[in-house]
């Protein structure tokens, strides 16, 4: 098993940039990639949650640990529109404009398809691809009228590859990734960027209480480097599509994985 890297310090590059990120709360990768936009330099930044003690905490802390004041929060289901376009509408005031979106939200489980119930399948779907959807929706008229703006939302590995009891996870990730390339070239015409990323394993708090810990080091003996990723390796790719490196990528899905296998 390889050691952890160093954390790396921010570049500047969302310097100057406004961003907003949906299912931030928490220890998970979309707080860390609110923390890491907030090093990397944008000027502003809005999460969302559900979970309201939650939310406040989260932005309490990216506050302190960042330094940035510009930092807000807003309560969201995206499984319900008027909560989408709530969020838009806010995040669109407060912070003056949003440049970047990255699409966060999702749901995982473990069940065998034979098992499955019809809400099981459905509220996974919803949450996770459908969610995307509609807060890609909701977004995009604003970026388009500016003829500028990125969008990043987070897809998986079982997006391309099978894994038992996941079904449901796995389609509504391939979703999103088709989701993706689709919304990309109907949005290049006005000037607006849509990539993805794909992750193999990033550990993370949620993620140890839904799975077993065999299971979890099953996955990670199956990467190159013998260990997970660290939701800030996850986060960092993330940056990179949403930041004007990226200039030339859209409808990409980026593979976050060593797997070798």
């Amino acid at each position: 098993m390889s050691t952890i890297p160093k954390y790396v310090e921010g570049h500047g590059l969302l310097k100057g940039k406004s961003v907003l990120i949906t299912a931030a709360a928490g220890a998970g990768i979309g707080f860390s990639a609110a923390k890491r936009a907030a090093e990397e330099g944008c000027r502003a930044l809005m999460i969302s949650d559900i979970h309201p003690r939650r939310l406040e905490e989260a932005v309490a802390a990216l506050k302190q640990e960042t330094g940035l004041n510009e930092i807000y929060g807003q309560l969201c289901n995206v499984t319900v529109e008027e909560e989408v376009q709530a969020l838009v509408a806010a995040a669109e005031e407060q912070l003056g404009g949003v440049d970047v979106l990255i699409n966060n939200a999702g749901l995982g489980g473990q069940k065998t398809v034979v098992e499955m119930s019809d809400e099981e399948w459905h509220r996974v779907l919803d949450i996770t691809l459908t969610g995307t959807f509609r807060m890609t929706r909701a977004m995009l008229p604003h970026m388009q009228k500016r003829g500028a703006g990125a969008i990043v939302n987070n897809a998986s590995v079982l997006g391309w590859r099978a894994q038992k009891e996941q079904a449901h996870y796995a389609a509504a990730k391939a979703g999103v990734m088709a989701l993706t390339r689709c919304s990309a070239l109907e949005a290049a015409d006005h000037g607006v960027r849509i990539n993805a990323v794909s992750p193999s394993i990033a550990l993370h708090d949620f993620l140890k209480k839904a799975s077993s810990e065999e299971l979890l080091a099953q996955l990670a003996s199956r990467e190159a480097f013998g260990r997970a990723a660290e939701v800030w390796e996850v986060a960092n790719v993330m940056m990179f599509l949403a930041s004007d490196y990226a200039s030339y990528m859209t409808g990409e899905v980026l593979s976050v994985s060593s797997q070798h296998a």
